[in-house]
């Protein structure tokens, strides 16, 4: 067994090295082979993963006096979950019952219904117009999201107890805090109080989580994947796995449960069910191994096109999928996104998830996704102001991927120029003829909307989201002499009426995808028939997502892993309420 002595190795380091496989679909033994063949290890509960899903399931198992094994096939622990800032999006959590903010159970279930499932949602019906099984996945997170936190806490996996609450410059807005169902707008966003931080808060979580086990002293092997399911009679029993140049096999009675992150790093898989997801912030290890091993014992696919969505800088992007950061909330005031057409598609300071979304819209008349490509357009005062929030450079020279010129007409003409160097990875794609006009008269109604503080054609700046997340994701350089921006909306600053002025291409990436094998609201994964694989579950980024294609808010992907681990333990461990 290799201990997690490797938990704070460089990261970054870890990135460069993208480019392993999926894992292959393999048959299952015949239940008189797995009945009669011996086991290098036995538990009761395998947790196959090291993230916030597997961490807080195996946590959960050996809290209720399961005997857990936790593997994970990269060489540190941690997962995705590591180099994420650790935020949970938790409904009803302890702060707010403290505090006395009534965040109902109706009003968030709705909320989220609404959010995830726009074309369907029914306030009238009992299900709110979804599947029952939709509903039912969706209220079960409300159900035990709080409970999952208050666990963690009470058995002191999360140190000293504490979570708090994630602020920008007040507690957090949900990313829909503008939608009539969402009752209770801000402040759902969790994080770790020790080790908190964009940059430190998901390895601190995933940290704390081995370590409670590693106190316990419950093996945690890395490197070490799983290749295959053992059943016996139409149960799963166990998994092999190749660890150390050898096949092992482990025996877990009660269940295999997996948390082992998207397929964002598989290009097959990618190339099957994305209509464009050009890099991903997660972890080089997402290659959707559970989508074959799972299928592989008869598991019913639910949603397999869904992701975490984020835009990314796309030179970056096709350099290193594996990419370090997205274009999350693009900062800077003197700033717009435009098409190949030079128009303005979508509010840049919606969330990445939903903005992302915007590349996907098809032009059934041109045969083509003229949003395929965004070009994000600023001027220096931007770029002086707010230099060093990404993907603004505090130095232009540090950045390969900014394309600059002394007058928008320099701009476009360079801009194609890319673009055209960058044809056989983007299907052809170059400037309109006349993207030029187009984009000096977008820039000359924007410069309007700066001066009046409104937004007629997209609503920038006239959220709390807008503003609020604004204020993280565009902190001002320090040593700026570029004065506040004196105009009505803190969003919007008209364009300099000389250049220089600046670009980058931006394309639609992910965190991680969030498709994969279907679940019920005990974490199970289901079989074809609807019936669940008995011994089987699986929870975060590696199954279709309980919430669909919706970002509830910061921490939504962390908040539903936590949730799911933590009911597929007690589920597998038969202490669920």
């Amino acid at each position: 067994m290799r201990e997690r002595d490797r938990l704070m190795m460089d990261r970054r380091a870890m990135l460069a090295g993208t480019g392993l496989a999926a894992a292959a679909a393999m048959v299952p033994l015949a239940g008189a082979e797995a009945a009669t063949a011996g086991w290098d290890h036995e538990v009761d509960i395998l947790c196959v993963g090291s993230g916030a899903a597997a961490g807080t399931a195996a946590v959960t198992a050996a809290s209720a006096g399961a005997k857990v094994m936790m593997v994970e096939k990269m060489p540190i622990t941690g997962g995705t979950t590591g180099k994420s800032g650790g935020v949970a999006w938790i409904c009803n959590h302890f702060i707010f019952r403290e505090q006395g903010i009534d965040d109902k159970r109706a009003d968030a279930i709705a909320y989220m219904a609404q959010y995830s499932y726009p074309q369907l949602f029914d306030p009238a019906s009992p299900t709110l117009g979804l599947d029952p099984l939709d509903y039912q996945l969706i209220a079960a997170f409300y159900d035990n999201g709080y409970k999952a936190v208050d666990h963690l806490r009470a058995i002191d996996a999360v140190q000293f107890k504490q979570f708090r609450l994630f602020q920008v410059d007040e507690p957090a807005p949900d990313y829909a805090d503008h939608l009539p169902t969402n009752k209770v707008p801000t402040g759902r966003a969790l994080e770790p109080a020790v080790g908190s931080g964009s940059s430190a808060g998901g390895g601190s979580l995933a940290a704390q989580l081995a370590a409670w086990l590693e106190k316990k002293k419950l093996p945690i092997l890395t490197d070490t994947r799983v290749t295959r399911l053992i059943v016996d009679k139409d149960r799963v029993i166990g998994a092999e796995a190749e660890s150390e140049g050898k096949i092992i096999r482990i025996l877990a009675t009660k269940g295999v449960i997996f948390g082992t992150g998207g397929y964002a790093h598989n290009t097959e898989l990618v190339g099957l069910h994305q209509t464009a997801l050009y890099g991903a912030c997660a972890m080089p290890g997402s290659t959707g191994d559970f989508i074959a091993i799972a299928g592989a014992v008869g598991a019913k696919m639910g949603a397999l096109d869904t992701a975490w969505r984020t835009q990314v800088v796309l030179e970056e992007a096709l350099a290193n999928r594996a990419i370090g950061m997205g274009a999350f909330v693009l900062p800077g005031d003197s700033m717009i996104l435009v098409n190949k057409y030079g128009q303005r598609v979508v509010n840049e300071k919606r969330s990445y998830n939903d903005r992302t979304r915007a590349h996907f819209t098809y032009d059934p008349s041109k045969e083509e996704y003229p949003n395929q490509l965004m070009f994000m357009l600023f001027d220096t005062r931007s770029l002086d102001r707010f230099g060093g929030a990404f993907p603004y450079p505090l130095d232009v020279a540090e950045s390969p991927y900014l394309i600059s010129g002394d007058s928008w007409d320099a701009l476009v003409a360079n801009i194609d120029k890319r673009l055209a160097t960058l044809a056989p990875k983007t299907g052809g794609v170059r400037l309109d003829a006349g993207f030029g006009a187009a984009t000096k008269a977008s820039i000359a109604r924007f410069n309007d909307y700066a001066k009046a503080g409104v937004d007629p054609e997209f609503g920038r700046g006239a959220r709390l989201y807008d503003t609020q997340w604004h204020k993280l994701f565009s902190a001002v350089r320090e040593g700026t002499k570029v004065p506040a921006n004196p105009y009505p909306a803190l969003t919007m600053h008209p364009f300099a009426d000389k250049g220089s002025y600046y670009a980058f291409i931006l394309a639609a990436g992910a965190l991680d995808t969030n498709g994969g094998p279907r679940i019920n609201e005990h974490g199970q994964v289901l079989a074809t028939s609807g019936a669940p694989i008995p011994g089987l579950y699986g929870a975060g980024n590696c199954i279709a997502s309980p919430s669909r294609g919706a970002y509830y808010g910061a921490g939504g992907t962390i908040g539903l892993a936590l949730t799911y681990g933590y009911i597929a333990a007690r589920h597998a461990t038969g202490t669920s309420a």
